[in-house]
């Protein structure tokens, strides 16, 4: 293909179509910088040079009834991590503290769970109004499957976000969960852009699943009109189902990133957890695609310090859009 064709039809408006998006998964590995200059055109006519900081808060951690194959919170997983149940609002606030000390653009608050219960909303809203209030950060809450009224108290108590991840493709979701279903996951982002929250919501490549699954996965996320696309790559947590999975190398994962940036143009688009552990020398790369990135780990497995991140993106020449207001040193 004419990767630089392609990125000119896109950025008049044209759409990737199905047999576009799988040449670029399946394009030799010699065309993988050629495609990433193609992405890089539409991520720059959207972006800039700019790069988001996204840092995650695990507030309630290993105790998930449900049985996702890739997590290592989940019922059936016997990862040696912490579990704990929800922190309480002024533990979450803190958290908030030190990721905007990290130049955090938004602070991201996650529970483990299958969906939050009365006593959970409460300490979640309770904790982002302290945090709206206070610290002056953008908020987004993970939260699992809600209700359409969950959702409407969740945007009233300020958050700007709500994330809730497809993970694959409707086809593959039966084999990496059975304790709930595809369905599920979209009735919760719909109900989120109800209610008028932001909606975040994208997926993990390195599951088992084909290029045509991820393909389903990136138009599927077009289809829903989501803000933010985090694309995740799995890390195999050893007690977890997927413990033995080694699916990915660097050059498919920026594949991937260009696919998704080439269906979903304008969004921000996150290289997620395991960009470390796969990306390897080239997260930088990445970032000529993707617009945003999370620093400081992801809940239960480390990743980059931000000092660490913030050389990589100094060095790639872009700039971090920073939260409101005043930074404290880190």
């Amino acid at each position: 293909m004419d990767w630089a064709k392609l990125s000119d039809r896109i950025l008049e408006g044209g759409e990737l179509s199905r047999g576009e998006a799988l040449s670029i998964l399946r394009a030799p590995a010699s065309d993988t910088f050629r495609i990433v200059d193609a992405a890089a055109r539409v991520r720059r006519h959207h972006h800039g040079n700019r790069v988001k900081i996204h840092v995650l808060c695990n507030a309630k951690s290993g105790l998930c009834p449900e049985d996702c194959g890739f997590c290592s919170q989940s019922s059936i997983s016997k990862a040696p991590i912490g579990r704990y149940r929800l922190l309480d609002a002024d533990a979450i606030g803190r958290a908030a503290e030190n990721a905007r000390r990290a130049h955090a653009w938004k602070f991201c608050v996650v529970l483990a769970s299958r969906g939050p219960s009365d006593h959970e909303m409460d300490v979640v809203c309770d904790a982002v109004k302290r945090i709206k209030r206070d610290v002056g950060v953008n908020v987004c809450t993970s939260l699992g499957i809600l209700t359409a009224g969950q959702a409407v108290r969740l945007k009233e108590a300020g958050v700007d976000r709500f994330n809730h991840n497809l993970e694959t493709s409707r086809r593959h979701f039966p084999k990496i969960c059975s304790t709930h279903d595809y369905n599920d996951r979209v009735k919760t982002i719909r109900h989120c852009k109800a209610a008028g929250l932001g909606t975040c919501c994208g997926g993990i490549a390195g599951m088992g699943e084909s290029d045509e699954d991820l393909v389903d996965l990136a138009f599927a996320l077009r289809s829903l009109d989501v803000d933010s696309i985090p694309v995740n790559f799995l890390n195999p947590v050893p007690g977890t189902a997927m413990e033995s999975r080694r699916d990915l190398d660097p050059l498919k994962c920026l594949r991937i990133l260009a696919l998704v940036r080439f269906a979903n143009p304008s969004k921000d688009i996150r290289a997620a957890g395991g960009r470390e552990v796969n990306l390897g020398e080239h997260q930088a790369a990445a970032l000529r695609v993707a617009n945003s990135i999370f620093t400081e780990g992801y809940l239960t497995t480390p990743g980059n310090t931000f000092r660490q991140d913030l050389a990589m993106i100094r060095d790639a020449g872009m700039e971090i859009v920073e939260p409101r207001g005043p930074v404290a040193p880190p």
